[in-house]
Formats: structure tokens, C-alpha cells, sequence
């Protein structure tokens, strides 16, 4: 049930923001929107699990002399990332490196921090 949350929530911050962000920067195009959106959360949740770490090993040296701020960097790659693999299965999410991808994974992370902190852990 948490992982449906979690995938729901990511689903939202991407549709906030394809609403805040201009369509040159971020924009949805086909059909069905929100088959886009549930697929590129999808597809966003498994990059992040399987490529952010290796990134993230491989760049701690940035990361530490930035204190931590390489990591917008990191997730703006990985947004660009997932929604290139997208784009190649054919769904229609497109993000325009680079402005689009640093504005979209800041708007990302904070409408995720802030639907998260409403979902309840059960430790």
C-alpha cells in the first residue's frame, strides 16, 4: 500500500509540474495524459532505485565539495533520463534538458516532500 502512496504522489508532482512549467520546458503530448504520467512515474521510481546510487557513488566527490548541491544536478539528469527511456517506448512525456529537467526535478522533489509528509509510517 505504501509503494501505491509513494507511486501516486510521484504521479502528482509530475503532473504539477507539467502545469507549472512552460510546454518548451516540460510538456505531456499524446492522447491519454495520464498514462504518460503514471508511466514516467514508473519508469522515474526505477531509475531512481537502480541508477541514482551508482550516480551518486560515482559523483560523492562533487557532491561533498558542493555540500549535497550536485544532487540537483543528479536529479536532473535522472528526469531527463526517464523521460528519454519514455520517449522511446513511445509515450508521450517529454522534458527538455537542461532547464526543464533542474525546474521539473526541483518541483518534482518538493510537491513529493510535501505529499510525503502526510503519508504515515508505520515504524
Amino acid at each position: 500500500m505504501k509503494l501505491f502512496l509513494h507511486w501516486l504522489v510521484t504521479v502528482i508532482a509530475l503532473y504539477v509540474a507539467t502545469l507549472l512549467l512552460p510546454d518548451d520546458l516540460m510538456a505531456v503530448q499524446g492522447a491519454d495524459a495520464w498514462l504518460a504520467f503514471t508511466i514516467m512515474a514508473i519508469v522515474l521510481g526505477l531509475v531512481n532505485v537502480f541508477i541514482r546510487p551508482i550516480l551518486k557513488f560515482l559523483s560523492c566527490g562533487c557532491i561533498i565539495l558542493t555540500l549535497g548541491l550536485f544532487t540537483l544536478v543528479i536529479n536532473a539528469f535522472l528526469l531527463w533520463f526517464s523521460s528519454w527511456l519514455c520517449q522511446l517506448m513511445g509515450i508521450g512525456f517529454y522534458v527538455q534538458f537542461p532547464w526543464g529537467a533542474f525546474w521539473g526535478s526541483i518541483i518534482v522533489s518538493v510537491v513529493s516532500f510535501v505529499f510525503n509528509l502526510f503519508i504515515p509510517d508505520k515504524k
